[in-house]
């Protein structure tokens, strides 16, 4: 799958929307990518789990695992494709750390696997909590990278897709200071429907590897 191919089954999904969004990172933003509104179909979730781990078929990966929520459909897509384990990180006092009984031991082959990559601050928290068991992580990838390919989360990584698409510190946003709300994803409270985004030009599909 190239660059048009994957924004093609967010566009098709309404999964990539225009509007004034506060990301996970706490950065604002004029698009959102909605993955769980891709991943809510199963055979686009294989698919997209089904690339991803083509790039790491022959590299001995044991356990596949992703940062609670946002990875855990797409991770589990891809452990399933390369025939591994599958475990999730979550945040316990705000440290990404294993719960539920998961654990890794000394030296085992892991990847890390994100939905969409920002500023790389889960992955980064994922990986330094299987250091911290010992696991040997040899690559992290995501859906998206929406850094432009700037995000360093120290060790190689792939994206399908990358975009360059503008953040703003809540700060310096030019739609707070126009006094516009900013949507948060998945938040309880009812807020106004962001409207899909129709018009993007992708990247050139040589530029998503990293």
């Amino acid at each position: 799958m190239n660059n048009h191919e994957i924004l093609e089954r967010f566009r098709r999904t309404e999964a990539l929307l225009e509007g004034h969004f506060q990301l996970t990172s706490g950065l604002h933003s004029t698009h959102y990518l909605q993955c769980a509104r891709v991943l809510q179909y199963p055979h686009e979730a294989a698919a997209l789990g089904q690339a991803i781990a083509e790039h790491y078929r022959d590299a001995g990966i044991e356990t596949v695992a992703a940062p609670a929520i946002g990875g855990i459909i797409i991770g589990h897509e891809v452990a399933r494709a390369l025939n591994a384990r599958f475990i999730f990180t979550e945040r316990e006092a705000g440290v990404m750390t294993l719960r539920r009984g998961f654990t890794v031991r000394e030296g085992e082959r892991t990847f890390v696997v994100e939905d969409v990559i920002t500023t790389g601050g889960s992955t980064r928290e994922t990986i330094h909590a299987l250091n911290a068991f010992g696991a040997c992580v040899i690559a992290a990838a995501s859906i998206i990278d929406r850094s432009n390919n700037k995000a360093d989360v120290g060790i190689p990584r792939i994206a399908l897709a990358t975009l360059d698409v503008p953040v703003f510190d809540p700060a310096n946003c030019p739609a707070c200071r126009r006094g516009e709300a900013a949507i948060k994803p998945g938040s309880r409270v009812e807020k106004p429907r962001a409207k899909p985004y129709r018009e993007i030009n992708p990247q050139n599909d040589t530029n998503r590897r990293e």
